[in-house]
């Protein structure tokens, strides 16, 4: 997109995922632009599985660094738990009704530049087996 932190602007994008396993999806909503001090609500619907029987996570990765792991959500009993190091400008709630998670940010900082990403339980395990 060609926005620096020198302009002043946040790219933040929330890539379509379709993390299909066993017709389990769970849908992100669309690529956002914004500024410092703008505030942002990101979207994950869950479809093909009861979404209180997993935990879901929220993980981002900045451009050139590694996945970084936001926090969890115990779905279905609206409780979150934060990594220290986003705790404060980020929160983690949930629409049971709707199977609807949601990461939201009301003052978005220059650092915050990221590709999100919801994350069901296995998925994470797996990816921190790759990793590690």
């Amino acid at each position: 997109m060609g926005f620096s932190v020198a302009q002043y602007c946040i790219l933040i994008l929330i890539l379509t995922q379709d993390i299909i396993r066993a017709e389990i999806r769970l849908d992100q909503s669309s690529a956002e632009v914004k500024k410092p001090g703008e505030a942002v609500k990101i979207s994950c619907i869950i479809s093909g599985y009861d979404m209180t029987s997993n935990y879901l996570h929220w993980i981002r990765q900045k451009p050139g660094q590694a996945l970084e792991w936001i926090g969890r959500m115990d779905t279905g009993r609206n409780s979150a738990t934060y990594a220290d190091s986003v705790k404060d400008p980020f929160k983690m709630t949930e629409d049971v009704s709707t199977s609807t998670q949601f990461l939201e940010a009301k003052s978005l900082r220059a650092e915050d530049t990221a590709v999100y990403y919801c994350a069901r339980r296995d998925t994470v395990m797996d990816l921190m087996e790759q990793l590690y």
